[in-house]
């Protein structure tokens, strides 16, 4: 060892930031057994790694184009069948106010027909109690009339055909100023 320093001592000095040749050369061999280590078993997992990495986000990026797609068209046919709805809709709005009309048109008619039968049925039923209230009156005016005029006349108006003859005159004579008082 004495020898190395004295060796050491008479040479030249070294650079300190200079290693020396023989650590040159084993960090060299080193370096390259490292190298050639990561060059046949680390890149190649790193690769495929990478490899499966971007095949999966290409992957993923087929399977969200092909569900926006699905969503497009899912969106168009339900654009598609609420727009038919609404048609269907509209129609059937349009049926139902054209079966109210016909409706209402069928009940007014009816209502009319049921109307005009009352009416007339009233008006028959008026003149049928017309005339049995003036067969009655003609029948009590009659024998008012009758009583009346036997006391005038001061005999008794008991024959049928001689009184019945009595008050028909006596009613016609009471229509005629009837018919010229209006």
């Amino acid at each position: 060892m004495l020898q190395a320093l004295i060796l050491a001592s008479s040479e030249e000095p070294q650079n300190p930031l200079l290693p020396a040749p023989a650590d040159l050369l084993w960090s060299a061999v080193v370096f390259a057994i490292i190298l050639i280590f990561f060059w046949k078993k680390v890149l190649p997992n790193v690769s495929a790694m990478l490899e499966a990495r971007s095949a999966a986000i290409e992957g993923n990026i087929e399977k969200a184009d092909a569900a926006q797609r699905e969503a497009e068209e899912a969106l168009a046919q339900y654009t598609a069948q609420l727009a038919e709805a609404r048609a269907e809709a509209g129609a059937i709005r349009e049926a139902a106010r054209a079966d109210g009309s016909k409706i209402v048109a069928e009940a007014k008619e009816t209502a009319t027909v049921e109307a005009a039968r009352v009416t007339a049925t009233a008006q028959a039923q008026i003149e049928a109690e017309r005339q049995a209230a003036l067969v009655s009156l003609r029948g009590e005016v009659g024998s008012l009339a009758l009583d009346l005029a036997s006391g005038v006349i001061g005999e008794a108006l008991t024959s049928d055909a001689k009184s019945k003859a009595l008050v028909d005159r006596f009613l016609k004579d009471l229509e005629a100023s009837e018919k010229a008082a209006k």
